[in-house]
C-alpha cells in the first residue's frame, strides 16, 4: 500500500487540526506555567528544615512522580463519582486534564526547582545575611534568580515533554491532536498519513516554543555577555556625576575615655559537635582600632569573625556592641535587636561571595536599595562613588566573572561599605588571591585604617598585619594566646610563640627556632 501524499498534504488545511493543536498549546502552556509555580513552592517546601512542610512535600512528590498519568487522568475525570460537587469543573475534559497533568508536572518540577536552589551555594545565603537581607529577600534578590538560570534548560525539556504528553488525555475524549487524527484514520483507514501529520504538528509546536524559550535562556545566559569598560569620555562624565562619598559611620563612633566600646566579646564558647573551636575567647575592640587576628589553620579564627556578625550561633557567653546587647548564647539569627546590630558591621568574605547575576554596581547598590537608604538612582550614584573609592568605577557595569579575584575582592569591600557601617571585619581577604593581586586589595584596607574604620582582620600576611594594626592577637587551640601591640609582638618575652609563627627575628637578632613538626602517630 502506497503513502498518499496528497492526503498527507491536505491534513494541514484541515481546520479540525488548527483547532486541535491550539487546544493543546493551551493545555501544555498551562499545565507547564502552573505546575513551574506550585512546584517551586513545593521544592522550597521540602528543603525546608520543618518537618511539618518537607515531609508532607516528599510525600506528594514520591506519590505523583509514582503513578502513571493514564491512571491519574481517568482518576480525575471520574472523580465527580465520588464527590458530585466536583462534577460541574472536572466533567469538561480539558478541565480534567490539565488538573491531572498540572499534578503530575508540579511533582518533577518541584525535584527540577530543587537542584536549582542546592545549587546556590552557601555563600550566597551568608553574603545576604551579612548584609541585613532577610530570608525572603533573600530568596527573591539573590537565590532564586541564580536557581531560575541553573534549571531553565531542565524546564525547557520538561515543557517538551508536557507537549508530548497532552495525547493522553484523547483518553477522556478532548478534542485534541491525536483525537482528531483516531476519527479520521477510523474512516479511511489512512493510518500512516494521519499519524505523519499528527507528528509534524507536534514537532511544530515543540520547535516554534523551544526557539522562544532558547531566547529567552541565551538572554539569560551571562557567559554571553560581553564586558564593557567605560571608555575615558564615559569614564570622565561619571566622576562628574558621582555622589558625595558615604558618611563614615565609624568616625561617628563614640570615643575617648568612657565611651563604649566598639565590640566587646565575653567568654565565647562555640562546638561542632564535639569539637569544641572557642574556649572562652574575651576581647575588646575600641572605635578605631584595628586589629588583625592571626593563627595557625584550626585555631578558631574564621568560627569567631563569623560568630561577630551571626552567621555562627555561639553556645555560651555574649557579643556586646557599642554597649549593646548584640549576641547572646542560644539565639538565632532574625531577632530585631540582632538584624539592627548586624546592620552597623560589614563583612568581607575569603571567596568574595559577589552575586553573579548582578553587575558590579548592582552588587554594591543592592543592600542600600532594600533597605531604603535612598531612590534607586541614589543608591546607584553612591555605589559608583564607592567604587571609585577603590579603583573599579571604569568596570561598573561588568559582571563579577568578568574580574579578576583582586578586583572582585576590592568589589566586596566596596558592597560592604555600602551600608555606611561602624564596624569592618575582614575574613581572610586575599587567602584566595594570586600574589600579584593582594597588593591591591591590602592598600584598600589601608585607606579605611587611615579613614579611622573600626575594623577586625583574620589574616595570614604577617607584615600587613604588623604594620596596619593597633593590636594582633595570636589564637590557637581556640583561645586567645597573645594579645598586644605590633611593637610587643617583636619585642615582648611572652610573644616568642607569634615571633616563631610569623618567622620574625628574635629581639636580640637571633633567627627563630622553627616550629617542630607533629609527632608521627602509629596506626598500627
Amino acid at each position: 500500500m502506497t503513502f498518499d501524499f496528497g492526503y498527507f498534504l491536505s491534513l494541514f488545511a484541515l481546520p479540525a487540526f488548527w483547532r486541535a493543536c491550539a487546544t493543546v498549546v493551551e493545555l501544555s502552556a498551562l499545565s507547564w506555567a502552573l505546575g513551574l509555580v506550585l512546584g517551586f513552592l513545593l521544592a522550597t517546601a521540602k528543603l525546608s528544615r520543618s518537618r511539618w512542610l518537607s515531609m508532607p512535600a516528599s510525600v506528594y512528590v514520591w506519590f505523583f512522580r509514582s503513578v502513571p498519568l493514564l491512571v491519574l487522568i481517568v482518576f480525575v475525570y471520574n472523580l465527580p463519582q465520588m464527590f458530585p460537587a466536583a462534577g460541574a469543573a472536572l466533567s469538561h475534559p480539558f478541565f480534567s486534564g490539565l488538573v491531572a497533568l498540572v499534578l503530575t508536572e508540579t511533582a518533577y518540577m518541584a525535584e527540577i526547582h530543587r537542584g536549582g536552589l542546592l545549587s546556590v551555594s552557601k555563600g550566597q545565603h551568608e553574603a545576604g545575611a551579612a548584609l541585613g537581607i532577610r530570608a525572603f529577600g533573600q530568596q527573591r534578590l539573590v537565590v532564586i534568580p541564580q536557581a531560575f538560570r541553573v534549571a531553565l534548560p531542565a524546564l525547557i525539556n520538561e515543557f517538551v515533554t508536557c507537549v508530548k504528553l497532552t495525547s493522553l488525555v484523547s483518553v477522556i475524549s478532548l478534542t485534541e491532536l491525536l483525537l482528531v487524527g483516531q476519527r479520521l484514520y477510523a474512516q479511511n483507514f489512512l493510518v500512516m498519513e494521519t499519524l505523519s501529520a499528527i507528528a509534524i504538528y507536534y514537532v511544530l509546536i515543540v520547535t516554534v516554543f523551544g526557539w522562544v524559550l532558547q531566547y529567552v535562556e541565551r538572554r539569560l545566559d551571562l557567559t554571553r555577555r560581553r564586558p564593557q569598560t567605560l571608555d575615558e569620555t564615559a569614564l570622565a562624565a561619571a566622576r562628574a556625576s558621582l555622589a558625595p562619598p558615604p558618611r563614615a559611620a565609624s568616625a561617628a563612633s563614640p570615643r575617648g575615655r568612657g565611651a563604649p566600646d566598639a565590640l566587646l566579646l565575653k567568654d565565647l564558647h562555640k562546638s561542632y559537635g564535639h569539637h569544641e573551636v572557642l574556649k572562652g575567647i574575651g576581647l575588646t575592640v575600641r572605635a578605631g582600632e584595628v586589629v588583625s587576628i592571626i593563627g595557625p589553620s584550626g585555631s578558631g579564627k574564621t568560627s569567631l569573625i563569623r560568630t561577630i556578625n551571626g552567621l555562627e550561633t555561639i553556645d555560651r557567653g555574649e557579643i556586646v556592641l557599642f554597649g549593646e546587647a548584640f549576641i547572646r548564647a542560644g539565639e538565632r539569627p532574625g531577632g530585631a535587636r540582632m538584624r539592627d546590630g548586624i546592620s552597623h558591621i560589614g563583612m568581607v568574605f575569603q571567596s568574595f561571595n559577589l552575586f553573579p547575576h548582578r553587575t558590579i554596581v548592582d552588587n554594591v547598590a543592592l543592600a542600600p536599595r532594600y533597605h531604603g537608604h535612598g531612590s534607586r538612582d541614589d543608591t546607584a550614584a553612591r555605589a559608583l562613588t564607592l567604587l571609585d573609592k577603590v579603583g573599579l568605577l571604569a568596570h561598573a557595569y561588568k559582571y563579577p566573572h568578568q574580574l579578576s579575584g583582586g578586583q572582585q575582592q576590592r568589589v566586596a569591600i566596596a558592597r560592604a561599605l555600602a551600608m555606611e557601617p561602624a564596624i569592618m571585619l575582614f575574613d581572610e581577604p586575599t587567602s584566595a588571591l594570586d600574589p600579584e593581586l593582594v597588593g591591591d586589595v591590602l592598600n584598600v584596607i589601608g585607606s579605611l585604617a587611615k579613614e579611622g574604620m573600626t575594623m577586625v582582620i583574620v589574616t595570614h600576611e604577617m607584615d600587613f598585619a604588623l604594620s596596619i594594626s593597633d593590636r594582633v592577637v595570636f589564637m590557637e587551640h581556640g583561645v586567645i594566646q597573645f594579645d598586644g601591640s605590633p611593637d610587643a609582638v617583636r619585642r615582648d618575652p611572652r610573644a616568642e610563640r607569634v615571633r616563631r609563627f610569623a618567622g620574625l627575628a628574635e629581639p636580640d637578632g637571633s633567627t627563630p627556632p622553627p616550629i617542630p613538626a607533629p609527632a608521627a602517630v602509629n596506626h598500627a
